[in-house]
């Protein structure tokens, strides 16, 4: 599948659906020096400093939480129902234990100067402009009780979009 470059504010799906319902592969890394990819249904997109914005979180326990550190592009990739078993499985297994992409069948592409994925309909591309952790102590007790016990914190990162594509 090939990709045609659109402005971000072109993409006319609903965030609610694409990011809660349908998922989304979060990637950080390079082809060339390495990279993990993970399964997120947390995040937003909108406007940020006068331009497009995308908001995700990653838990310091995961594998990709380590090039999310080093890299500063990341890739959002979503996809369509055909692809539901492999976000399925990049959600419950960790690139430190198997090849997730030879699991799944998905083919990581370069683009953008991130890593992305042929079979995706939609490919944000992200740089890293902001980070922090999530203060735990500071949020809500039910949500500590339903996301955080035992205490795993998630980093927001903020990124800018500087390139989007569609598939064609």
């Amino acid at each position: 599948m090939s990709f045609v470059k659109m402005q971000p504010a072109e993409w006319e799906k609903n965030p609610f659906t694409v990011i809660g319902k349908d998922w989304f592969l979060l990637t950080a890394g390079t082809k060339e020096q390495g990279f993990n990819f993970m399964t997120a249904s947390w995040g937003q997109v909108g406007i940020l400093w006068n331009q497009p914005s995308v908001t995700c979180y990653v838990r310091h326990s995961r594998h990709t939480f380590g090039f999310m550190e080093q890299q500063d592009t990341f890739t959002l990739s979503f996809f369509d129902e055909a692809q539901r078993k492999a976000l399925q499985f990049c959600g419950a297994h960790s690139g430190r234990d198997c090849d997730k992409a030879a699991e799944t069948g998905l083919t990581p592409i370069a683009l953008g100067g991130g890593v992305a994925f042929a079979e995706a309909k939609t490919v944000l591309v992200c740089r890293k402009a902001f980070c922090t952790d999530m203060p735990v102590d500071q949020l809500p007790e039910d949500v500590v009780s339903r996301f955080y016990s035992p205490v795993d914190e998630h980093r927001l990162y903020i990124g800018i979009i500087t390139e989007a594509y569609r598939a064609e």
